[in-house]
This record gives structure tokens, C-alpha cells and sequence, in this order.
């Protein structure tokens, strides 16, 4: 059993991540459900690292050792890409890779609406691409990053950890750079994106005050900067972007997120009908109206306006859900399941 065999199985299966677990055989998650990989063995803590250090370099080892945890991308002779996570558990080293899909997506593959193109239209701006671990977040970003390069002349900048899509310069310059190997701390790289002629940053994720501060300052210095946030919707996404900050910030930022936000699309991934997941989607614009509350600190009120602004190409995760149920792509217990207020769809 081989490392390059197990990334193999799980790129024949179709599944979205593989797990290594001592104790435990390989497991892959397939359309969302996890099981093991038949006819193999449990994993001992020889065999796991036996499996996961050859992928890594000395310095790498290094931090994983340090830190307990390690981020990086891998590529097998295949030319399948993954993005790796290892960490220790109980003692033990465990992995789990991500499989990134070798074709970079469009938008018309993940089935994005009108609106989300208007939005990469602007030339400045923060767009913010929200949902939980799992739900389709990378893969979106880069295929509205795809539509901005493929139909843009742009200088598009992406600070990630690990890089996951690599993308080739089409009318757009594309440079894409990865924490640790080609810059130190996402705050730094931010700071200094500036002096490099950006059009279009992509930041790979907000973690902290730090990196959150830079990004809403780099949107408001004329450019179009895209981030991801681990949040559910758009008011919660609001909300944390104010509280992270001291309290004596906090109206400061209110201010400049009403000034600089452009959109916010909230993603879950959910079981289709026939097989296999669907993106559903919150859409929220920065209208005036929008702007106003979250200046006023009124962000509970944001979901109503969501929920009456459909000629402006808003909606709620609700009224998506509702929507996907009626065209049959998704059962009625689905989205049910995943609605805010499942009493809608009776």
C-alpha cells in the first residue's frame, strides 16, 4: 500500500477527501458519506509514516514536528492534485487530503446565477465567498477567479495555504502564491501586495483580526479583492467581521465594510436527487439599503431585505432551497433539512 495508490483509489472513486487514521483503514468521503476502502488493512503508526513522510521535505518535517499541524498541496504522476493536511491525534500522525479536481471549474459548471457576473465585472470592492469547511468554497473561487482571467485583462494576485487549482495566464496575468514557501504570514503578503500592481488579490482565507484588517484595507484602495470566511450566511458574516475587532473599532469598521463591501455568497453543498451534491447559495448585494443598516449596526434586518430584493439578485438560502426543490433537483426532506424555516415548504 503506497501513498500514490491510495491518492489513485480516491480519484477513480469520485470522492472529494481520503482519510488516514491509525487504527483505523483508509477512508474516502463520497458525495458527503464516509466509509473505508475495502481490503485494506488497518493503519499502524509505522505504516502512516511510512505512507506520509515521503511526500514532505526536511523543513517541512520540521514544522509539522513543531507545530503538530501542516498544510501543502501534492501532486501524483497522474498530474491529480491535492491539498494535504497532517496532524497528530492521540499521539499518532494522521492525514487528510482534499482531491482537487484537475480541470479548473467555469461558472457555468458550478452553476452560478447572473449576478455573481456583474459582480466580477466591478474593479473594485470586496466580494466574500462564505460556508462551512467542505461546501464547495475553493472550488467556486476558482471559478470565478477562471472567469476573471479568462475574460479580464488583469494582474490577478492569490495568497493561498496550500495553492489548490493552478491556473494558467489567459487574458489575465495570474501569480499565485503559497504561505510559507512564498510568503510568511498572509498579513505580510497583504501589507506588501501593493508595491506588486495588483488588479485582482484573492485571499485564500480570513483566519484573523490581523488578516481581516489588511483585506478590508486592500478593497479600499481600488481593487478587487476576493476572501472566504467560514461562516453560514450573510448577516453571520457581517457580524464577525465587527466583532473580531476591540470594541472601540468597531463602529470604524462598520463604516468601512459599508463602504467597501460589494457582495456576499453564502455556499452549502447538498444531496441531489439521482446521485452526487448541489451548491445552494445566499446572495447578498451591498445596496444602499444594505450599507445603511450595517452602518446602523441593524444587521438582523439584512435577511428581510435579502428576502425583498429578487429583482436585484438577491436571495435567501431559504428561497434557493425552495427553488431547487421545485426544478426536482433536490428532495423535499432535503431541503427541509438544511432550511432555516423548513414550515415554508409545507
Amino acid at each position: 500500500m503506497s501513498i500514490e495508490e491510495l491518492f489513485k483509489i480516491a480519484v477513480e472513486k469520485k470522492a472529494s477527501d481520503l482519510h488516514l487514521i491509525v487504527g483505523m483503514p483508509p477512508y474516502l468521503r463520497i458525495d458527503g458519506q464516509l466509509g473505508p476502502i475495502k481490503n485494506r488493512p488497518n493503519i499502524s503508526q509505522k505504516i502512516a509514516e511510512e505512507l506520509i513522510y515521503p511526500i514532505i521535505t526536511e523543513e517541512q518535517k520540521k514544522i509539522l514536528l513543531n507545530k503538530k499541524e501542516l498544510d501543502l498541496s501534492y501532486e501524483i504522476k497522474t498530474g491529480h492534485r491535492f491539498r494535504v493536511n497532517l496532524h497528530w491525534e492521540k499521539n499518532n500522525l494522521g492525514l487528510v487530503a482534499r482531491v482537487i479536481s484537475s480541470e479548473i471549474p467555469t461558472m457555468e459548471d458550478v452553476k452560478m446565477p447572473e449576478v455573481v457576473y456583474r459582480l466580477l465585472d466591478m474593479y473594485q470592492g470586496l466580494i466574500l465567498m462564505t460556508g462551512p469547511t467542505g461546501c464547495g468554497k475553493s472550488t467556486t473561487l476558482a471559478a470565478m477567479i477562471n472567469h476573471i482571467n479568462t475574460n479580464k485583462s488583469a494582474h490577478i494576485v492569490t495568497l493561498e495555504d496550500p495553492i489548490e487549482f493552478l491556473f494558467k495566464p489567459q487574458k489575465s496575468i495570474v501569480k499565485q502564491r503559497q504561505l510559507h514557501t512564498d510568503m510568511i504570514t498572509f498579513q505580510d503578503a497583504l501589507i506588501h501586495v501593493l508595491r506588486q500592481d495588483p488588479n485582482v488579490i484573492m485571499v485564500g482565507e480570513m483566519r484573523d483580526l490581523a488578516t481581516i484588517a489588511a483585506t478590508i484595507t486592500l478593497a479600499e484602495t481600488g481593487h478587487l479583492v476576493l476572501a472566504t470566511l467560514h461562516t453560514h450566511n450573510a448577516a453571520q458574516t457581517i457580524d464577525r467581521i465587527i466583532d473580531i475587532f476591540p470594541s472601540h473599532q468597531q463602529q470604524q469598521i462598520r463604516l468601512q465594510v459599508s463602504m467597501t463591501l460589494t457582495g456576499i455568497i453564502s455556499q452549502n453543498l447538498i444531496p441531489q436527487e439521482g446521485g452526487g451534491r448541489v451548491a445552494t447559495r445566499e446572495i447578498l448585494l451591498n445596496t444602499p439599503a444594505v450599507a445603511n443598516l450595517i452602518r446602523e449596526n441593524k444587521i438582523a434586518q439584512i435577511k428581510t431585505v435579502i428576502q425583498t430584493s429578487a429583482k436585484e439578485g438577491m436571495i435567501t438560502m431559504d428561497q434557493d432551497l425552495i427553488n431547487m426543490f421545485s426544478q426536482k433537483l433536490i428532495s423535499k426532506e432535503t431541503a427541509q433539512s438544511h432550511m432555516t424555516h423548513p414550515e415554508m415548504l409545507n
